[in-house]
């Protein structure tokens, strides 16, 4: 049997694809490498058979923020939201912290308490945001360029206004944390650019800790009831009930081009499945380019690319299973569905600079999930559900701690790490490690082999810095969906607008393989795809 789409890849990209296409009638079938489907969004009784602990992403802003994903209308498949009392906190020296709350004058007054005035600052701030988030993410959700959200951004700011938003994008978020604050409420902003592979002085980091701070003040930092993968069952659910279905345990090996188009893509056990219309890959780009696809289908410009193809960080996590919460010094943070560790601005400029030197970070700065916190049914009764994560570098070549990781992520040195992750908690939270039941620690390649399209743990499918942002994702094109390859189309975080649980970089191939296949689209989309491709990346090989 002929179908009219596959997508390779059940993250939720993949899925969100899926789901487009088949409400516009077309008959999709999903093909997963992994026993269930997910990608990043999945969950399991994996640290103890009471605790539910959520495999990697946790906490989902930009999906409950995301026009794509609202439009799926998935409360009526299932799924629930639910938020911790707190949204975030950065606890302090002395007992302090750095408190987010849904509730605007909660969150100024935590601010005013660190430094009188800097309220005000957090109020001009999200007044701000609450202007330009319409456009913002309308630019963040649809295909490239967002025209449409380029111009609504103008109109709302004119072009004096304009030009000072375009500094304020540009900004590091050292240099926004001096412009505006004078105490350390500034600190929600840089652990939340800290997310990415941005230290507190590269160019975007602002923007990147303003859009999660203000998301998070605006719709919290919620999460799935029952844990991440009920965001996925949900998507599954709602695929089904329009005729899709999802194939799991079947390894996408190879992509078949015929006469320049994708006809159908083949699986490691020989199987193979046609395509009439498109096929959408939610894979990293250097897993497509080269590997799904031969080079002796692609254009020779697109292999010099993808060599210069630039990872994020990698990630080493640590899920426990609490016999009780978590004793933070400050009363505030232990209300918090998420916490970051990170001393101070120095602190974080330090972790991510020995990032930079491949080294090992001595004290990692850490995101950390309080989940029963969020979601009182992870765990039984008194106990939490915990996780943190840190980055490392791709390519170790030294520890700038005591215990000589060297990158091999043997048994010594996955407890080592995880042993130092544990340390930076008991800083702030003294007897935290007496109330540990049980801990899996997740090294790099722990990540690898859980979702493969996890470089090490590569969240992003490729850096957040400028140079691979816009017209440079994946690599310096129009940053859009479509490939060299009639009828196949990036789906996947390597392509704009990157990382996140948004749903847009599917969003944005289903799309374009919609328009592709219209009557217009027909006819147009041939001569423009030659031109094109014939401009950016050459002849083909």
């Amino acid at each position: 049997m002929t179908l009219d789409a596959i997508v390779i890849g059940s993250g939720p990209n993949g899925l969100v694809a899926a789901n487009l296409l088949a409400d516009a009638g077309w008959s999709v079938l999903v093909l997963e490498a992994q026993p269930e489907p997910g990608g990043a969004v999945r969950s399991g009784r994996y640290v103890d058979p009471e605790f539910i602990s959520d495999h990697c992403s946790a906490f989902y802003p930009m999906a409950v923020a995301s026009p794509v994903i609202q439009k799926l209308e998935l409360e009526n498949h299932g799924l629930r939201w639910l938020h911790a009392p707190h949204v975030l906190a950065h606890p302090l020296s002395g007992g302090r912290c750095a408190l987010l709350s849904r509730d605007l004058d909660t969150t100024v007054a935590a601010a005013d308490a660190l430094a009188p005035g800097d309220g005000a600052a957090w109020r001009r701030l999200y007044d701000l945001w609450l202007q330009l988030n319409p456009a913002i993410l309308d630019a963040i959700t649809t295909p490239f360029p967002p025209v449409r959200a380029a111009l609504r951004l103008a109109w709302s700011l004119r072009t004096a206004g304009l030009l000072r938003f375009a500094r304020f994008s540009l900004l590091p978020v050292r240099w926004l944390a001096e412009e505006e604050f004078a105490g350390e409420a500034a600190m929600l902003l840089a652990g939340n650019a800290l997310h990415a592979d941005l230290s507190p002085e590269m160019n975007l980091s602002a923007t990147l800790g303003w859009l999660l701070a203000m998301l998070g003040q605006q719709v919290g930092f919620p999460v799935p009831q029952g844990g991440a993968g009920a965001l996925t069952e949900a998507m599954v659910r709602r695929l089904e009930s329009r005729g899709g279905k999802v194939v799991c345990d079947q390894r996408v090996t190879k992509v078949v081009v015929r006469g320049g188009r994708a006809v159908a893509v083949r699986t490691q056990n020989g199987t193979e499945f046609a395509a009439s219309k498109a096929i959408l890959a939610d894979v990293p780009a250097p897993s497509l380019y080269g590997g799904l696809v031969s080079w002796d289908e692609l254009p020779v410009r697109l292999r010099d690319d993808i060599q210069r193809f630039q990872w994020d960080y990698a990630t080493f996590k640590v899920d426990w299973a609490l016999s009780q919460p978590v004793p933070w010094l400050a009363e505030d943070v232990r209300g918090a569905g998420t916490v970051h560790i990170g001393e101070s601005m120095d602190d974080l400029t330090r972790f991510t600079s020995e990032i930079a030197m491949g080294q090992v970070p001595a004290s990692p700065f850490l995101l950390v999930g309080q989940m029963t916190t969020a979601d009182p049914s992870r765990s039984p009764a008194g106990t939490e559900s915990l996780w943190a994560y840190t980055h490392v570098p791709q390519r170790i070549r030294g520890d700038a701690g005591d215990d000589g990781i060297t990158g091999n992520w043997d048994e010594r040195e996955t407890n080592a790490m995880a042993d130092r992750i544990e340390a930076r908690i008991e800083a702030f939270a003294p007897g935290f490690r007496e109330r540990v039941k049980a801990r899996v620690a997740t090294s790099p390649f722990g990540m690898d082999a859980y979702n493969d399209s996890l470089k090490n743990g590569a969240l992003n499918d490729g850096t957040t810095a400028i140079h691979q942002q816009l017209v440079f994702r994946p690599t310096p094109g129009l940053g859009r969906s479509e490939t060299p390859i009639r009828g196949l189309y990036l789906a996947s975080a390597s392509a704009h607008p990157g990382g996140a649980v948004h749903g847009a970089c599917g969003s944005n191939a289903a799309r374009a393989a919609l328009a592709e296949q219209s009557p217009v689209g027909r006819i147009i989309a041939p001569p423009a795809r030659k031109l094109i491709e014939r401009a950016l990346l050459g002849p083909h090989s």
